[in-house]
């Protein structure tokens, strides 16, 4: 099968995206530098040399940058290739694509949809994994009372922060003080960019 990879600009920094005849192998958030960015997506999709991206891919592009630019966009046309994720990833990632621009779900909500509360950190783990951020929105995935949870991107939660505040996300505070808020008054959000 014939992969590649490109790199796309967005309100967050240069993402990345793998692709194969049966869709999307892979999105890559920001990392350090374009080398580790094509490094993370080579990992996603062994093989890829950097091509021109087709049509369907970048339509996903420019979808993807819409969202990260504040607009409310579907993603669910996106091609994901999971003939490579686990049966049990897949049942994860089927559910946190239906979560909306601005909405979120918590691990525990995902693991009742999968018949079993007890199934969260499994849940935690797959999402830890996923190879599709952005499309699978993984950062819209939190612990309970508005407790962050983790996030495995370059940048960690602070990411997870400000892909959340650019979608407006609304969520409940954490009943504790130990945990951090979504929006910590401290967190700067970089301004969205401005269309040419």
């Amino acid at each position: 099968m014939t992969t590649a990879l490109a790199l796309f600009d967005t309100a967050i920094g240069r993402c990345g995206i793998a692709w194969g005849e049966r869709g999307v192998l892979g999105v890559q958030l920001p990392e350090a530098g374009d080398g580790h960015a094509r490094a993370r997506l080579a990992q996603k999709a062994p093989g890829a040399k950097e091509a021109p991206m087709p049509d369907d891919i970048r339509q996903a592009c420019a979808a993807m940058t819409r969202l990260l630019d504040g607009e409310a966009t579907d993603l669910g046309f996106i091609r994901v290739d999971m003939s490579e994720v686990a049966a049990f990833n897949r049942s994860v990632y089927d559910i946190a694509r239906t979560i909306g621009p601005g909405e979120t779900l918590t691990y525990g909500e995902i693991a009742t949809r999968l018949g079993d509360k007890l199934l969260s950190r499994a849940v935690g783990k797959a999402l830890g994994e996923n190879p599709f951020p952005i499309v699978i929105p993984c950062h819209r995935v939190l612990a309970a009372n508005g407790k962050t949870g983790g996030f495995s991107a370059n940048g960690g939660v602070a990411t997870k922060f400000r892909m959340l505040a650019i979608e407006r996300a609304r969520i409940t505070p954490p009943k504790t003080d130990d945990a951090p808020m979504l929006f910590d008054p401290g967190l700067s959000i970089a301004p969205r960019r401005q269309r040419r």
